[in-house]
C-alpha cells in the first residue's frame, strides 16, 4: 500500500481549488463535482427543516442552479473559512429569500442539474437520527468526508492489487485494538500474525492521513486542521 501522505485524487471533490474553478463560466465539470459531493447533506438539512421529499428535491436542485446563475460562488474562497459553513449559510439564505414556489421552474430546466436519486435519498433519510436541521447537516457533512476517505483508501488498495485485503481489514478501522483477532486476519489474508498486525497499523495510519487531508482541504489556509478534525470526529460520535 502506498505510504505517501499526499491525498488521493478522489479528494478533489473537497478542495477549495474546485470551488474556485467552479466560479468560471467554463466550469460545468467543477460545479457538477461539487454537486455530487455535497447534495445529500444539504438535502437532509432541507428535509429536516420540514419540507416534503418532493419540495426538498426541488429546493436542492434550485439551490445548486442558483449557485451558477446568481454567481453566489463569487463570495466563496479559502479566505472565507470553512466551505461547509459557506454552503449552510448560503442554503439558509436561499430558503428564506430566494425560493418562491409559485414562480419556480420545473426540475430539469436549469443550467445545473444535480444528479439526485430521490428514492435513495429518502431511504437514507429514513434511517437518520432525529436531529435539528443544523446538526443534521453537520452529521451528513462529516459522514460525507468519512465515506470519501474510505472510498479513497479502497482505491489505493485496488491500485496495489490488494482489494481483497482491504475487504478483510476494513472492519479494523472501527474496532478497539484489543478486540481485533489477528490470527483470523492472518488466515484471511494469507500472512503471518505479525504481518497482519503491521497491515492493520498501516491501514489505520493511512486512513488518518487521508481523513485529515480531506478535512484540511475544506479549510482556509492557516485554520487549525486538528481542531476541525476533532470537531468532525465528535459529530460522528455524537449519535
Amino acid at each position: 500500500m502506498p505510504a505517501s501522505p499526499s491525498p488521493s485524487p478522489l479528494f478533489v471533490t473537497t478542495r477549495w481549488s474546485v470551488v474556485l474553478a467552479a466560479k468560471h463560466q467554463d466550469s460545468q465539470q467543477a460545479m457538477e463535482t461539487l454537486c455530487r459531493a455535497y447534495w445529500y447533506p444539504l438535502y437532509a438539512y432541507v428535509r429536516r427543516d420540514g419540507h416534503t421529499p418532493h419540495d426538498a428535491q426541488d429546493l436542492t436542485q434550485e439551490f445548486f442552479a442558483r449557485l451558477v446563475e446568481k454567481d453566489w460562488l463569487r463570495a466563496a474562497g479559502p479566505e472565507q473559512g470553512r466551505f461547509r459553513t459557506f454552503l449552510l449559510v448560503a442554503m439558509k439564505r436561499f430558503l428564506i429569500n430566494e425560493w418562491h414556489k409559485n414562480t419556480s421552474q420545473k426540475r430539469g430546466g436549469h443550467i445545473t442539474h444535480v444528479p439526485l436519486d430521490a428514492e435513495d435519498a429518502e431511504r437514507r433519510f429514513a434511517s437518520e437520527p432525529d436531529l435539528a436541521p443544523d446538526a443534521m447537516f453537520e452529521r451528513r457533512w462529516a459522514m460525507t468526508l468519512l465515506e470519501q476517505t474510505l472510498t479513497s483508501l479502497e482505491a489505493e488498495f485496488a491500485a496495489a492489487s490488494k482489494a481483497e485485503d482491504f475487504q478483510a481489514l476494513k472492519h479494523c478501522l472501527t474496532l478497539d485494538r484489543g478486540s481485533i483477532s489477528y490470527p483470523e486476519l492472518a488466515a484471511k489474508t494469507g500472512c503471518t500474525e505479525g504481518a497482519a498486525r503491521v497491515a492493520v497499523h498501516r491501514l489505520r495510519k493511512r486512513f488518518r492521513e487521508l481523513f485529515r487531508a480531506s478535512i484540511a482541504a475544506t479549510l482556509a489556509e492557516g485554520e487549525d486542521v486538528d481542531m476541525e478534525m476533532k470537531h468532525v470526529v465528535a459529530v460522528l460520535s455524537s449519535v
